[in-house]
Order: structure tokens, then C-alpha cells, then sequence
């Protein structure tokens, strides 16, 4: 990459990654090996979840973060999926709740107690059906309690209302699989990358397509949105095949503000935006190594800062959230990195060097707290409670300070729809009519279902059609005895 040698004064020039030490690391997890392009991991300020390799279904474990060391081999697990697990993400107001995909087309949502699972978790709080095929992508919406996101291969984007637990809106403008989903900060607007080459910006409560744009020098393979600065980055393959980052104003889409070469490498690079300090860091499939860099409104808009290096590759990352760092070592993010190879789970924090032990105000803004600013309901009707766009509503999140420490626990209560057996119909569409076998074994006895199906509403036309005779029958000697006689 051709890093601009112009020197800027920055508070964040001298960030550094610090691994933490070998018992703050979780060692023994049996990391699973699908080779799906996702971080398979997600973490908040109680629990760390990671998903595992296991036969015969998908599964994810779920360790307390304050549990570090060795893994016991026997430890509990999340099972209940009959296919490989996807996508894993916790809920940003409820810290014991997790929605989880798979292979097997479902969508779950589970409670994990407090101080973490002691025996194999098999019934989810809900079980959500409706893409037809299996689902990649779990996303939570960064202003509502209750409503979630799913991308599945069926090309489709379906909204969750978790207070009712079905979907209210299926977003089907993609022609291929969707690879990333980015919401802006108060949750108006959705960005998409597609395996179509065009990137997206939507308004999700209509689904309309309000940007997309096709760049033949850029091939986009994931996007993120840039907080409040209307600006979107994404990573992805230039025509050269070399992997490269680029900068687009969220209302233009025609072409890109400016675009950088990485390297030569053919791992996928994921990109994670910090909005509190406008810091990027890149992080490739693969590679020992995380980049950072701080972005600008004005030229030359991405400016470089350092590189974290490490000899072990990382599978993928999950990142704290901000109520979750140690504000007293001045640290501003912090990575789970995931290694395979050793059964490893490494956290990584980067840390602005200070010499002063007190609160540093300059690199701890305001941030996104932990109480949602609506309801499910309240966000699907519309409800405006900040400033009204054009286009939209916007509804402003919640902010905490991190100067005394998160110390109060949430007193909301996540309560799970009680949920009749029915069908998800979304637009006039029954989602589940054509919902596909997944194993063998369930298509030979969907198959014999349905041949006796067949064979029973055969034998009951065929007994209709005789009683149908007999009451015409009946009919004609009824209007016979009643025809008066001339003689």
C-alpha cells in the first residue's frame, strides 16, 4: 500500500496491540474448521461464545469472560441445530441472549443463565423459520430490543420481531448470495455486499433500494458503515486481484472517494469501525498480522497508524463492546482472536499509551449504552424520537459514559413470545411452504409422507364421488315421488 509519508498529528499515533497473558487465554476449545468466511465467535461483557467442531449438528460453547485457562473437555454446550452453525451474535441490551444460524435454515434464540451453562443446552427460547434455505448472517438492530436480522442463501434479508417471533418484512432485492450486512448508528439505514459485485444501501423498514453501485475496479466483499460521518468503507479485490480497502459517500454510490491497495494476499479482510475514536482496524482470514488506521473527513481521508503482528493465523475475531474495557489501562478496543491450530483463544487489546492514571475524557466519549431507544413495535410503527429525515425516521441510541465504570446491571427482562405452530407468511408469501428436506433421510420420509398423503385423499375423493352419486340418486326419487299424476 502506498502510505502517504505526510505527517499528522494524532492522540492515537502510538496505539499498540497488547496480547494478554497466557492464563487470561482460553486454551483447549475445539474451534471448528467450516470453512464459511465468518468470525464464528462473539463476545460481550459476561460471556464469550465460540463455535465448535462437533458431529451429527452444529453446536457453540459458551465460556464466562472472567473464566479464563484451560477449557475442560466435558464443558456444556449450546446443540440444539441439526446443522452446522453459521453465525453467532448477543444481544446489545440483553447480555444473556444470543441468536444463533444454521445450516439447518433455522434462526434460534437462546437464554444463557448467569455464571454460564452447566449441563448441554438443547431447546432454544425461540425457533424462527422462514428462509428456505440455510442462513449465514445474524445481525441485531443497534436502537431496538426485539428486532433482528437474517440473510440466508435464499438471497433474502428477513426482519424478526422477536416480541410476536415471526418475521414482518422480507428484504428480497439481492440476486445472490448476501456476504455482510452494516447498520448505520441509529439503525436507519442497512448496508449490504453481495456476492453480485453491487453494494447497497437501504431503507429496511420499506425495503427500498435507496443506492447501489457495481465498481469494476473494486470487487466488494464486506462493507461498514462509518458511524455518523455519511461514509461507508469496504474491503475487497481489485481488478488486480490484490486486496484493497475503499472509501464511498453512503449518498453516492457512482464511485468511490478514494480507494487503497493492502497487499497481494488472498485472504478475506474483515474490517471493524470504532466510532468513539473514528479508528479502523483490518484484520485478514489467515494472517498473524491486524492493521489500523484513523479516518478523516479530509484528505487524505484513511490515514495509517500502526500494525499488531503475531506469528499465529487468526480464523476470526470477536470484539468486546465498549462497556467492556478496561478504562483505567486506557484501552480503546479489544480482539478474541481465534486460533485454530492451537485450540486458542488470545485476547488482544490496543491501548493509547498515557502516563496519567486518571480518566482520559479525549478518548472516552460518550457511547452506545446498553438500553435500547424502542421497542420492536415502536421501531416498526415509525415512532420518531430524534430528528426526522426526508426519507426516514431516525431514533437516536442511548449513550453512557464510561468515566464510573459500568457497574449497574440492566433491570430489563427479555420475554419470548409464546408461539403456536402456523405459517410465516411475509408479503402473501408462505415462507415454510417450500422449505427443503435436509438430509437424506428426512427427504425418503417426507417422500412416504407424502405418498400416503396421496393414497388418503384419493380414497376420500373416491368415497365423495359415491356418496355424491347417492344423494343424486336420492334426489331424482325424490322430485319423481313428488310429480303430480295426470291419469
Amino acid at each position: 500500500m502506498s502510505w502517504r509519508p505526510t505527517y499528522r498529528s494524532s492522540k492515537f499515533r502510538n496505539v499498540y496491540g497488547k496480547v494478554a497473558n497466557r492464563e487470561h487465554c482460553f486454551d483447549g476449545i475445539p474451534i471448528t474448521k467450516n470453512v464459511h468466511d465468518n468470525h464464528f465467535c462473539a463476545v460481550n461483557s459476561k460471556f464469550l461464545a465460540v463455535v465448535t467442531e462437533s458431529a451429527g449438528g452444529g453446536s457453540f460453547i459458551v465460556i464466562p469472560v472472567s473464566q479464563s485457562g484451560r477449557l475442560d473437555s466435558h464443558h456444556p454446550k449450546v446443540c440444539g441445530h441439526q446443522g452446522n452453525v453459521l453465525d453467532i451474535k448477543w444481544n446489545p441490551f440483553f447480555e444473556n441472549i444470543v441468536a444463533s444460524c444454521s445450516e439447518d435454515t433455522s434462526v434460534r434464540i437462546w437464554e444463557i443463565p448467569d455464571g454460564g451453562l452447566r449441563r448441554n443446552m438443547m431447546e432454544a427460547v425461540l425457533e424462527l423459520y422462514g428462509h428456505s434455505r440455510r442462513v449465514g448472517l445474524v445481525e441485531w438492530h443497534p436502537t431496538s430490543s426485539g428486532i433482528l436480522f437474517s440473510a440466508g442463501y435464499d438471497y433474502k434479508i428477513l426482519i424478526w420481531n422477536l416480541e410476536i417471533g415471526e418475521p414482518v418484512k422480507m428484504i428480497d432485492c439481492h440476486t445472490d448470495v448476501i456476504l455482510s450486512m452494516s447498520f448505520n448508528t441509529d439503525g436507519s439505514l442497512l448496508a449490504t455486499s453481495c456476492k453480485d459485485k453491487m453494494l447497497r444501501v437501504i431503507e429496511p423498514r420499506s425495503g427500498r433500494v435507496l443506492q447501489q453501485a457495481s465498481y469494476k475496479n473494486h470487487r466488494v466483499n464486506r462493507v461498514v458503515f462509518l458511524g455518523n460521518m455519511k461514509r461507508l468503507l469496504t474491503t475487497g479485490v481489485s481488478r488486480w486481484n490484490t486486496r484493497q480497502i475503499a472509501l464511498w459517500d453512503q449518498e453516492d454510490l457512482s464511485m468511490p472517494i478514494v480507494e487503497e491497495d493492502i497487499d497481494g494476499l488472498s485472504g478475506l479482510l474483515f474490517p471493524f469501525y470504532d466510532a468513539d475514536t473514528q479508528m479502523l482496524y483490518l484484520a485478514g482470514k489467515g494472517d498473524g498480522n491486524i492493521r489500523y488506521f484513523e479516518i478523516t473527513t479530509e484528505k487524505p481521508y484513511i490515514q495509517y497508524l500502526m500494525e499488531f503482528r503475531s506469528p499465529a493465523p487468526q480464523k476470526g475475531l470477536g470484539v468486546m463492546p465498549k462497556h467492556g474495557l478496561d478504562v483505567a489501562a486506557c484501552e480503546v478496543f479489544r480482539f478474541y482472536k481465534l486460533v485454530t491450530l492451537k485450540g486458542l483463544i488470545e485476547p488482544i487489546s490496543m491501548i493509547v499509551p498515557r502516563r496519567s492514571d486518571t480518566y482520559q475524557e479525549d478518548i472516552y466519549p460518550m457511547t452506545s449504552g446498553t438500553e435500547p431507544a424502542l421497542s420492536a413495535s415502536e421501531w416498526l410503527s415509525g415512532i420518531n424520537r430524534g430528528k426526522r429525515s426526508v426519507f426516514m425516521f431516525k431514533t437516536d441510541p442511548v449513550l453512557m459514559s464510561l468515566k464510573e465504570g459500568y457497574h449497574r446491571p440492566n433491570q430489563l427482562v427479555f420475554k419470548a413470545p409464546v408461539k403456536e405452530k402456523k405459517s410465516a407468511v411475509v408479503n402473501g408469501i408462505d415462507l415454510l411452504e417450500n422449505v427443503p428436506p435436509r438430509t437424506e433421510n428426512e427427504l425418503l420420509r417426507m417422500f412416504f409422507r407424502q405418498q400416503d398423503e396421496l393414497r388418503r385423499l384419493k380414497e376420500e375423493l373416491t368415497t365423495k364421488d359415491v356418496r355424491i352419486r347417492q344423494l343424486e340418486l336420492e334426489l331424482n326419487n325424490l322430485k319423481n315421488s313428488q310429480t303430480p299424476s295426470f291419469l
